[in-house]
C-alpha cells in the first residue's frame, strides 16, 4: 500500500482533473478553484525557477566571483529593478524602460530568425530542381513545395483583381493554405489529445488501482 502522501496526491489529482472537466457541462466553483491552483502554482514554480537558475547563476554569482570582469551584468539587474516599479502608480512611469528594451530586443531578435527561416529558407528551398532522377516520390514532393509558394504569394498579391487565368493560380495558392492551415490545427488538436490520453491514463493505471486498493482494504 502506498503511503499516505502519495495516496493524496493520487486523489488530489483526481478531484483537480474532474474539477477542470467540470468545465464542459458549466462554469461551476470547483473549475474556478482548479483553474486558480493551477494559475497559481505555475506562477509560483516561475518565479523560483527565474531566481534559482536564471538571477542567481547569470547575475549575483557572477558578480560575487568577479565583479571587475562581469560589472556590465548591473545594468540589466538595474532594469530588471525597474519592472518592479510597477507595484506602485506613482513610479510606474520607469517601468517603460525596460519593457520597451525588452520588446524591442525581442522583435529584432525574432525578425532575424524569421527573415532566415521563414523568408529566406522557403525562398531558397524554391530555388530548386524539382526532378530528382529515379525518385519519384522527391519529384512530387519538390513540385508540390515550389507550386505551393508561388501559389501562395500570387493569392496575396492584392494590386490585381483575382480573375482569369492570375485568379486560378491564386485560387490555387488558396488550396494549399486551407491544406497547410489544417495540417496545423490538426497537429495542435492531437496534442491536445495527447494531453488527454495522459489524463485517462492516470486515471485508469493509478487513480483506478489506487481505489482498488482501497477498497480490497476496507473489505479484508
Amino acid at each position: 500500500m502506498a503511503g499516505f502522501m502519495t495516496v493524496f496526491g493520487i486523489w488530489l489529482g483526481f478531484f483537480l482533473t474532474m474539477a477542470i472537466y467540470s468545465f464542459l457541462y458549466k462554469d461551476n466553483p470547483f473549475y474556478k478553484v482548479a483553474e486558480q491552483i493551477f494559475i497559481g502554482l505555475s506562477a509560483g514554480y516561475w518565479f523560483v525557477y527565474t531566481i534559482y537558475n536564471i538571477l542567481i547563476p547569470n547575475l549575483f554569482n557572477k558578480l560575487a566571483e568577479a565583479p571587475s570582469k562581469h560589472y556590465l551584468l548591473i545594468i540589466p539587474g538595474i532594469l530588471g529593478l525597474l519592472m518592479l516599479t510597477q507595484l506602485t502608480p506613482k513610479s510606474a512611469w520607469l517601468s517603460r524602460y525596460p519593457i520597451s528594451l525588452m520588446i524591442g530586443t525581442t522583435a529584432g531578435i525574432g525578425m532575424v530568425r524569421y527573415l532566415s527561416s521563414d523568408v529566406i529558407k522557403q525562398a531558397t528551398a524554391t530555388m530548386i530542381n524539382p526532378f530528382v532522377a529515379g525518385d519519384f516520390w522527391s519529384t512530387i514532393g519538390n513540385l508540390m513545395l515550389v507550386t505551393g509558394t508561388l501559389t501562395g504569394i500570387v493569392y496575396f498579391f492584392f494590386s490585381k483583381k483575382h480573375e482569369g487565368v492570375f485568379g486560378g493560380v491564386a485560387k490555387t495558392g488558396v488550396y494549399f493554405l486551407m491544406i497547410s492551415f489544417g495540417a496545423a490545427f490538426g497537429y495542435t488538436a492531437m496534442a491536445r489529445i495527447s494531453l488527454l490520453i495522459g489524463r485517462v491514463m492516470f486515471l485508469k493505471d493509478i487513480w483506478f488501482v489506487n481505489l482498488t486498493e482501497l477498497i480490497a482494504k476496507l473489505f479484508t
